[in-house]
């Protein structure tokens, strides 16, 4: 048993922690260490004994206003990366907390749905000597924290990916590319910034360019067309890459029909689930009705867009179908396995049937049950919105993301709000391939990003701007 004594918020903390385990670091016993929440500092929140399963003599709850949080202290024999796991129930959904170390933001948590207490990997933790605190936030709320464990690290072994691209015949260019992105893989992180206007700002700040811009398919969607929107994003993804630029694509999929187009949910809105009737678990299993024909269709027309960039040599990172798992977007809220299916369908039509073979397939989920197969997927993803001013390595999501694919694919940042430090995912080995910036407030209200963090990462040596890319391309067909 530790006794460790700690003055937090002006309150005098006791936290007891026991050794429950150890595990092999090299030659020697790691001990695993388990603190347990309700010995922890409330803010807010409440101990309970109202559930089965929990450890100790209690859980802490009701994280319901936005301030209420759980801090428990725990030491360190020494310095070092201390893996982190959360003992959790949510029997309210989808859930997210948000996590501090010592007092600064350290990204957040997802919790899966669990009606019983359950335990989660948070990822590591880089701990001084002696005493830390640890904290959980509100975030979205209404879960429950049985305790936390700590152990110090492992060393990662060396990365396992390859440069092999899942179709067969990747064209020269997305093979050239790919490669390119496994030889920095741990090395050095690109930049990335959504939309081509932003990176002239971002030149503006820094005196440097994202080596990846990343460009949305959305507007030539058919039911926006037939709203009178136009798009040039292709023209601008082909005069992003003469420039030596990385172009990125996604797609907000305006559903193919059963747009609703009332106050609140207009037509614009047509690639969210709320303001669409158009059912995805229904077109997949009636491939004879009217709504599962406009859905290929729909993907034709965007076939016909991507064509004008293949026929033109040109690679693209596509990450179709991103976010299905929040369920916000028509193609994720009926669930993972619709989502998946529509995912093989993209591939098998847009590989297969239209011979597209420029795109780099860029899968955009954490959890295991969305996840389509290593078949159709190069490199995994996920999108990242800390709290703003959180420059911590998210290292969570990308250890969650490295698990999923047994460490046999690139790992990205598929879009961001603050940018992680490169200088403290270097410490953590959170060797993210690239990370994508997203517009607006996000990039230029100072709070996320300020122009000192964005002069201080764009001129960092381990990432990498358009200046630094290699002439990754043949640009005669152009």
């Amino acid at each position: 048993m530790i006794i460790g004594i700690i003055v937090a918020f002006g309150v005098v903390l006791v936290c007891s922690a026991a050794a429950i385990g150890t595990s092999v670091f090299g030659k020697k016993e790691q001990p695993i260490v388990q603190y347990e929440a309700e010995d922890g500092l409330l803010d807010g929140t409440a101990v309970s004994q109202e559930a089965e399963g929990f450890s100790g003599s209690g859980f802490v709850t009701d994280f319901t206003d936005e301030q209420d949080a759980l801090t428990i202290q725990v030491e360190a024999p020494k310095s070092a990366l201390y893996s982190v796991w959360v003992g959790y129930r949510a029997p309210n959904g989808n859930k997210v907390t948000g996590l501090a170390l010592n007092g600064s933001p350290h990204g957040d948590l997802a919790l899966a749905p669990t009606d019983v207490f359950t335990e989660l990997k948070a990822g590591k933790m880089l701990l001084h000597e002696g005493v830390n605190t640890i904290s959980l936030k509100r975030g979205w709320g209404y879960f429950d924290i049985d305790y936390i464990k700590l152990q110090k690290t492992i060393p990662d072994a060396k990365h396992q990916v390859t440069d092999e691209l899942v179709n067969p015949n990747a064209s020269k260019e997305a093979k050239t590319l790919m490669s390119y992105l496994v030889k920095n893989y741990g090395k050095s992180m690109l930049s990335g910034q959504t939309g081509l206007d932003n990176a002239s700002w971002i030149e503006k700040a820094t005196g440097k360019k994202p080596a990846i811009v990343g460009f949305d398919l959305i507007e030539y969607s058919p039911t926006r067309a037939e709203h009178g929107a136009v798009s040039f994003e292709i023209e601008s993804a082909v005069g992003w890459h003469k420039q030596g630029g990385i172009a990125s694509f996604l797609w907000h999929w305006n559903a193919p029909t059963g747009i609703i187009d009332e106050k609140g949910k207009e037509w614009w809105r047509g690639f969210y689930a709320d303001s669409v009737t158009f059912d995805l678990e229904y077109a997949l299993s009636h491939p004879d009705s009217e709504d599962y024909k406009l859905l290929l269709s729909d993907i034709d027309v965007i076939a016909a867009q991507l064509k004008r960039l293949n026929d033109a040599n040109i690679p693209i990172l596509f990450r179709p179908l991103h976010e299905a798992e929040g369920g916000w977007f028509w193609w994720g809220a009926k669930g993972p396995e619709p989502a998946k299916a529509l995912y093989h369908i993209l591939y098998d039509r847009l590989v297969n049937k239209h011979g597209l073979n420029n795109l780099i397939w860029v899968w955009n989920s954490v959890q295991p049950e969305w996840y389509p197969g290593d078949n159709v997927v190069d490199i995994v993803s996920v999108d990242s919105y800390p709290d703003p001013g959180d420059h911590s390595p998210i290292i969570n999501h990308y250890e969650n993301l490295v698990a999923l694919v047994k460490d046999k694919k690139l790992v990205a940042m598929t879009e961001n709000g603050s940018i992680p430090d490169p200088d403290i995912t270097k410490q953590y080995g959170a060797n993210w391939s690239w990370f994508m910036t997203w517009e607006g407030d996000f990039l230029i209200d100072g709070k996320h990003n300020s122009k000192e963090v964005l002069n201080k990462i764009f001129n960092h040596p381990d990432v990498i701007t358009l200046d630094e890319l290699p002439d990754l391309f043949n640009f005669k067909n152009l």
